[in-house]
């Protein structure tokens, strides 16, 4: 896995990338599109880290190493970015509508996970919807399902 994230990372020679198919990239576009998210405040902290680790680890079933690794690789491939397109439509070809949804939901995880919601968090999670085809009301609802497991976890 790692040689293939790595693979997604290189520069050709010939100004393309050397972009893998299937389920790394995949991975790799929804892991970018979180830290995208942490970042939005000007800051990806420790516990936005631990939780983008902690969902990529459950969602695509991975052991703690192989999800450290996939957290690095998608913070290399949006170090200089700042662009979430290639990310989305990626998660947008390959994920079904739920699967969309559940992408949002975990973006909303990523964004409360420091306890705030910034305005350009919350911009970002607007436009991440839009071009994964959410709308505004399932989005809406997932930021409340991840409000409400937030507010249980704390009592």
């Amino acid at each position: 896995m790692l040689a293939r994230l790595k693979g997604f990372l290189s520069d050709t020679g010939d100004g393309s990338r050397n972009v893998p198919h299937g389920q790394d990239e995949l991975q790799l576009a929804a892991a970018a599109l979180m830290v995208e998210a942490g970042r939005m405040d000007g800051l990806l902290d420790e516990e936005e880290e631990h939780r983008i680790a902690e969902l990529v680890r459950d969602r695509f079933e991975l052991d703690s190493g192989a999800a450290g690794l996939l957290l690095e690789a998608a913070k290399a491939a949006t170090e200089d970015s700042g662009h979430i397109y290639p990310f989305t439509r990626t998660v947008a070809r390959k994920y079904d509508h739920d699967e969309r949804i559940n992408m949002i939901e975990m973006l909303w995880e990523v964004v409360y996970a420091d306890g705030e919601l910034h305005e350009f968090e919350a911009n970002l999670l607007r436009r991440a919807a839009g071009l994964l085809y959410v709308t505004d009301r399932e989005s809406g609802a997932a930021r409340k399902r991840v409000l409400a497991r937030t507010a249980a976890e704390g009592t």
